[in-house]
């Protein structure tokens, strides 16, 4: 069970520095903020922290720079954060450690929020550097993660800065993560449907082990579906297959082949750039790929998704490209089948970045499903039974 932070006495953060880990790993054009979801995620966990007269300093990472790049640079997602907060208390510095930072530190005001510069400009953050991780550690009294989506990396200020303060919480976005995906691992409601796209098998393997067993069905859509289909003898064309965890996928149809669903109809083309496209059903013919499932499919999937008013649904990854509004109907009704899902009574989870953009295509808002998670490998790890070090280092003694 994660400590976090409600359990500690309210008494115990007035006037304290917390160092706060977040993802606020987010795009950013041009100093304008794209999808701000993981921003929005953290905020009841800095307003609950800043109301007990906390000072709240929020570390972070954007991007991979091997360098200080500025189109790296966090002070658009500082300022973002106190337009959504609605007030002047956010502030930025241009660093995350030294002499600099502790300074301003000191001149803050009891529930003032100060966003630190990317983790990532100092090549330390990445090796978990026991200095570095040292350093982050003097700048405040308390450790929270809120970062569920890199708790999955033995990095300094999900790791080794832990090691470094007597107390160490989960927020509350990444204590709901942990509940909500622990339900699907261990005990999900049934009946249990898990809907599978994307192009990576390979991300997914050790998830689909841990699920398969406890699955009533498993759908799987996008590029994903068509190493399915090869294995199970039919013509896939062009199509994405991925070789190398072939045998892998042949041995989860002889194992569990009654419950999973594949596509049995398929919109192709014979490229990306080509701007005509064919509905084909069974066999997909030589020269074309499938970018996206076929009506059919569609209509099939989405009974299964939406038809019940209980049990679980999780949902990771699209059904086909559906960037290009001409393979974009199977995962628009998909989306739209978990929302009916979850107004029916069913616990409906989504998982990824990609399938988020997919929500927002479909028009679908994060409201009209039980939880959305933050993490993309952070959550396939976690359901596969990897360890996570972030967590553990929240936990230990």
């Amino acid at each position: 069970m994660l400590r976090s932070i409600s359990d500690l006495d309210d008494l115990q953060y007035y006037g304290k520095s917390v160092f706060m880990r977040v993802d606020f790993n987010v795009s950013v054009n041009d100093g304008v903020i794209g999808e701000d979801f993981r921003i929005r995620m953290a905020i009841p966990t800095i307003e609950y922290l800043a109301k007990r007269g906390a000072k709240v300093i929020l570390a972070s990472h954007l991007g991979r720079p091997k360098t200080r790049d500025q189109t790296k640079s966090l002070e658009p997602v500082a300022k973002r954060l106190g337009e959504i907060l609605g007030n002047s208390r956010v502030s930025f510095v241009d660093d995350c450690i030294g002499n600099v930072v502790l300074d301003k530190i000191k001149k803050l005001a009891l529930g003032d929020i100060l966003v630190l510069e990317n983790l990532r400009y100092h090549q330390e953050e990445e090796n978990n550097d026991s200095l570095f991780s040292r350093k982050l550690a003097d700048l405040a009294d308390i450790y929270v993660n809120d970062a569920f989506s890199t708790s999955h990396r033995k990095h300094a200020s999900t790791y080794g800065t832990t090691e470094y303060f007597d107390i160490r919480l989960a927020g509350f976005s990444l204590k709901k993560e942990v509940e909500y995906l622990s339900m699907i691992k261990e005990k999900p409601h049934k009946p249990f449907t898990v809907v599978v796209g994307g192009s990576k098998i390979k991300d997914k393997i050790g998830a689909l082990e841990n699920l398969l067993p406890k699955a009533d069905k498993l759908l799987v859509g996008g590029a994903a579906a068509y190493t399915f289909l090869k294995a199970k003898g039919t013509k896939t064309g062009n199509s994405q297959i991925d070789e190398e965890h072939f045998a892998w996928v042949t041995k989860a149809l002889k194992l569990y082949g009654d419950k999973i669903l594949l596509p049995d109809d398929h919109i192709v083309s014979s490229s990306p750039t080509d701007s005509s496209f064919s509905l084909v059903k069974g066999d997909i013919p030589d020269g074309m790929i499938a970018y996206d499932i076929g009506n059919d499919t569609s209509r099939r999937y989405s009974a299964e998704v939406g038809g019940s008013g209980s049990g679980t649904v999780f949902w990771n990854g699209p059904m086909g490209m559906f960037e290009k509004g001409q393979y974009a109907n199977g995962t628009i009704n998909i989306a739209k089948s978990m929302a009916l899902a979850f107004w029916r009574g069913s616990k409906t989870l989504v998982g990824g970045g990609d399938t988020l953009e997919a929500m927002k295509t479909a028009g679908v808002s994060e409201s009209e499903v039980s939880h959305v998670s933050t993490g993309g490998g952070a959550t396939l790890r976690f359901l596969a039974g990897d360890g996570m070090p972030g967590l553990e280092a929240i936990q230990r003694i």
